[in-house]
């Protein structure tokens, strides 16, 4: 079986590695590759059959895609892969050509051995790139193909809305990809805890791959600008034993940030501290780690604002954070002044995609 994982950009070799770790807990052969024909945000896992024995002792088997849809922290997408394949010069192509190519190549695809005739389904497409085609274009092309594909062997059945197979065509550069999706409409990285939304609140994937860039071993865990608390509850969540500090400076996100604990059954593992980052050594005397989404952009009224808040807060940071932190912003002179003026050292850098943008991220000590 071949599964098609997606996540956010610049993150797929902890995503890769995550994947490794979780079929490794099943003891199936697998194989494992980042970026599968070039494209960013995907990592594709090649796993053999997946087993477990029942209550009466008989032997079953396992849905390793289920398997990594419940356990994963780092993806986005699980899709079962039908094929894939590169096609030289799409981006060129006029609609007609474009399209027909798509089309041949899925009419020829068995997909019969993967939705029964009797099952509905539906197409769900991304396209990514300089293409003369839409997303739109690619469903109704991909949607046609097998339809007609499905009618050899009866009636199909198609619901927009509520299908039970979901097919995912995806468009990205000249590569194309097909595939089950089994996650289903909402991505994984929507998590269900959440009921309070900051304004720029970070993606629950990107969090996860801070708190693995920041290594935390136990020892004491602040994010100093908390806001809807997608840090620390993520920490919470993985079983973390050291104390969790979530500082945050507007009481109405604070309380958002408790909302979302409550939601997610981890309100009694963090402390919520209402105070200001830049003045982060009155509120805590020391911290092993640190880890934060810093304010920038639409986070932040006045961008002429931001070198300052950065020289304020890493001067305090200096005096209390005794391991590591991991920080992400789109303001790279800022914070790498700042940084570089209260004396850390920058020991890792990486550009991770969130909200279309491809923003900085710092490991610092």
């Amino acid at each position: 079986m071949r599964l098609l994982l997606t996540t956010s950009k610049g993150i797929e070799d902890l995503a890769k590695a995550e994947v490794e770790a979780l079929l490794s807990e099943l003891g199936v052969p697998f194989r494992v590759e980042e970026r599968p024909l070039g494209v960013e945000g995907r990592v594709l896992a090649e796993v053999g059959e997946a087993f477990y024995t029942d209550e009466k002792g008989r032997k079953r088997e396992l849905s390793v895609a289920t398997y990594l849809n419940e356990r994963s922290r780092l993806l986005h997408r699980v899709i079962v892969e039908i094929a894939s394949e590169r096609f030289e010069g799409i981006g060129e192509d006029e609609p007609e050509r474009a399209l027909g190519r798509i089309e041949d190549f899925v009419a020829s695809l068995p997909v019969e051995r993967f939705v029964k005739v009797s099952e509905s389904f539906a197409i769900r497409s991304f396209r990514k790139g300089e293409h003369n085609i839409t997303s739109v274009d690619v469903a109704k092309t991909v949607g046609k193909a097998i339809f007609e594909r499905l009618e050899r062997f009866g009636k199909p059945k198609v619901n927009l809305d509520h299908p039970t197979v979901i097919f995912r065509a995806e468009l990205v550069g000249e590569v194309f990809f097909l595939g089950i999706d089994t996650t289903g409409d909402s991505s994984l990285h929507k998590r269900p805890w959440r009921v309070y939304d900051h304004p720029a609140h970070l993606k629950a994937s990107i969090a996860n791959a801070l708190i693995e860039l920041a290594r935390p071993d136990g020892g004491s865990f602040i994010d100093p600008f908390c806001g809807s608390g997608t840090i620390p509850i993520e920490l919470a969540l993985r079983g973390y034993s050291g104390r969790i500090i979530c500082l945050e400076k507007y009481r109405k996100h604070l309380r958002g940030a408790e909302m979302n604990a409550l939601s997610a059954g981890v309100h009694d593992k963090i402390e919520f501290v209402l105070g200001d980052a830049t003045r982060l050594s009155e509120h805590v005397d020391k911290a092993d780690f640190a880890v934060s989404n810093l304010p920038y952009g639409l986070k932040i009224g006045r961008k002429s604002m931001i070198p300052k808040l950065y020289m304020d807060f890493f001067s305090e940071l200096v005096k209390v954070l005794e391991k590591r932190g991991v920080f992400i912003t789109t303001e790279k002179r800022a914070i790498e002044k700042a940084i570089e003026e209260n004396g850390f050292k920058i020991t890792h850098h990486r550009l991770i995609g969130h909200g279309g943008l491809m923003v900085h991220t710092y490991v610092i000590e």
